[in-house]
């Protein structure tokens, strides 16, 4: 048996810590211009926890992935200096170097728990039994008591990246790397996550290196903060307390989340005397081992908002939507300035003719597999939705369902329809109702759109042909890569005017806009699956914008944005809302809730701050 493989004694730490030696290192992305990372120099001994921080696009996830022996060949980039893992080359020490990710679907191997976690391990050639012996020990290190045969598939979000977890522990790896690995999470998951990451470190001397935009997280965690400069080189590096507490302002202008230090953002006007109290604008993460805030915000109709001034010289075009234009008609895209603080007018107004109208809506991904019922709600010209809940409550399969990508479950559309369909008195137009007991609706009737939201194309959106879908409803995927289509940003972003058969000076006039109001200008030559996180998030909703949809449905908007770029995308969303286009948001970020939602949908079973269903 291998000494790396040796069974440890009961009680012994799980592996040993390797070390990092960066000296000069730089990487540059084919066909990119730009170095990622350039000219770094970075020392992380053998058993620190480091939580990594930058702006988008400082290089983080290229620094991770280098780390980890998974930035590719030659052909895929070009390196110079050197970077050392415990002494070797990162493609030499696989094996040693753990990584966990953001999406914890993509990171779930196999049907049962015990294969998934043992799938590592088979990899590397470890004997059987002693998998078998490692498999427990990583399940009980991030407290996933479960029989080895549960399926995974039942999983929730939480528990799947507590799986991954465990499969990248079982390794025993020398250095545990993570990847905002609480991303997609709610609330909920977070705080499992976290606390998971937290049982291992306690008896592990493994070196821990972690990316994460939100400071509060991990910052109990880790004993060393390290600030990527933009460009190359290290902004900050010392005690997080110290790092925080001497620079903490600086380090917000640079787009880091420091608690203390809120992003720019749309300020909401006071509420009425008549209206429940504000949600903070953020819930807090308990300490590890301390209690959690798991519940959801409570479901309230917001106040107008007003867009504050930001920091940002670019931000100062307006929205190119308008909801009083014909259909198919261009409009302008004008400029008007963000820092002008408009009034949000139709996030405030009551009784706008829905787009679409759902009654006692049942959603499914697999057809056959309903995962929520009786949703009952309006999506409005002007309003923002936000759509909260725990992870596999059904956030995306309801957002997918209104996108006109999903057939509503069970559902027959109808022939005919009623124009515009049907309001209960009880209904209040001014906010999105949540029911599970209204009365059933014939066939075709649980999602519908109105004949002035059709324009022609049926009163049924699963029913829409691909280039009657592009003006109307824009979609927005939770993993942005799913909707990339192109080799450069340009020619992506082109993709969906170019559907629409426009003319090429009206697609590169589109196309240079969203390029500059995005700040892509830089990488509009560069590939798209090449981007950082928070770049390839910026794409996506570019791409949508494209096409100048009626409603925009976006799953989970903000992650992987800095706190600079969050607040230029909210501040987008909201000049989009001013124009009159819909918004539709799954997100579990509270201070996008508290920013721009007009109405929040909480998913059946879900808890309010109460702990009340």
């Amino acid at each position: 048996m291998s000494a790396a493989f040796a069974p440890r004694a009961p009680g012994a730490p799980l592996t040993g810590g390797a070390d990092v030696a960066a000296r000069g290192w730089g990487w540059r992305h084919a066909g990119r211009r730009a170095w990622a990372v350039d000219q770094l120099d970075l020392e992380i001994g053998a058993g620190e926890r480091v939580l990594l921080l930058g702006a988008s696009g400082a290089g983080k996830s290229t620094l991770i992935s280098a780390l980890a022996g998974v930035l590719g060949s030659s052909d895929e980039g070009e390196e110079r200096g050197s970077l050392l893992v415990g002494g070797a080359r990162p493609a030499d020490a696989r094996g040693r170097v753990g990584l966990l990710l953001q999406d914890p679907d993509s990171q779930v191997m196999l049907a049962r728990v015990g294969d998934d976690v043992a799938f590592g391990c088979e990899n590397l050639g470890v004997p059987r039994d002693e998998i078998w012996r490692r498999v427990g020990d990583a399940l009980d290190a991030v407290g996933l008591h479960l029989p080895l045969s549960h399926p995974t598939s039942s999983l929730s979000g939480g528990q799947k990246q507590r799986l991954a977890l465990a499969g990248v522990l079982a390794m025993q790896p020398q250095l545990l790397l993570l990847d905002e690995p609480t991303a997609n999470l709610d609330p909920r998951g977070v705080v499992e996550v976290r606390d998971a990451v937290a049982r291992v470190l306690e008896h592990s001397q493994a070196t821990f290196v972690v990316i994460e935009h939100r400071v509060a997280i991990w910052q109990h965690l880790v004993n060393r903060v390290v600030v990527l400069a933009p460009g190359g080189g290290v902004l900050a590096d010392g005690p997080p307390d110290d790092v925080l507490r001497t620079r903490g302002a600086a380090l917000a202008a640079a787009g880091v989340w420091v608690p203390g230090h809120p992003p720019s953002r749309p300020l909401r006007a006071p509420r009425g005397a008549a209206a429940p109290a504000a949600t903070p604008a953020a819930a807090p993460y308990a300490a590890p081992g301390g209690p959690a805030d798991t519940a959801a915000p409570a479901a309230t109709p917001h106040a107008p908002i007003r867009v504050s001034r930001l920091e940002s010289d670019e931000l100062n075009s307006a929205s190119p939507l308008g909801s009083d234009r014909p259909h198919g008609a261009e409009p302008p895209l004008g400029v008007s300035g963000v820092g002008s603080a408009p009034l949000r007018a139709g996030g405030n107004r009551t009784g706008a003719a829905p787009l679409l109208i759902a009654r006692d809506l049942a959603v499914a991904r697999v057809k056959g597999t309903t995962v929520a019922t009786g949703l009952t709600l309006d999506i409005e010209a002007g309003r923002a939705t936000v759509i909260t809940g725990p992870n596999g409550a059904g956030k995306s399969t309801l957002a997918l369902t209104l996108a006109g990508l999903l057939a509503p479950a069970g559902d027959t559309p109808a022939r005919t329809h009623p124009a515009g369909g049907q309001r209960g008195a009880s209904d209040t137009p001014a906010r999105t109702r949540l029911s599970g007991r209204a009365a059933a609706q014939p066939a075709g009737r649980a999602l519908t759109a109105s004949d002035a939201f059709a324009a022609g194309a049926g009163p049924h959106p699963i029913r829409w042909k691909s280039r009657e879908l592009l003006t109307r409803i824009g979609t927005v995927f939770q993993d942005p890569e799913h909707q990339f289509l192109a080799s450069t940003l340009r020619s992506e972003l082109a993709v969906g005017p170019r559907a629409l058969r426009l003319p090429q000076p009206q697609i590169d006039a589109r196309v240079d806009e969203l390029l500059d109001r995005l700040r892509l200008r830089a990488l509009a030559e560069a590939n798209p699956f090449t981007l950082s996180g928070g770049e390839k998030r910026r794409l996506s909703v570019a791409t949508v914008l494209a096409t100048r949809p009626g409603l925009l449905v976006l799953d989970e908007p903000t992650f992987g944005q800095d706190a600079r770029t969050w607040a230029e995308l909210v501040a987008l969303l909201a000049e989009l809302l001013d124009e009159g286009t819909a918004l539709v948001a799954v997100t579990h970020d509270a201070e996008f809730v508290d920013a721009l939602a007009d109405a929040e949908f909480r998913m059946p079973g879900s808890l309010n701050r109460d702990g009340a269903v």
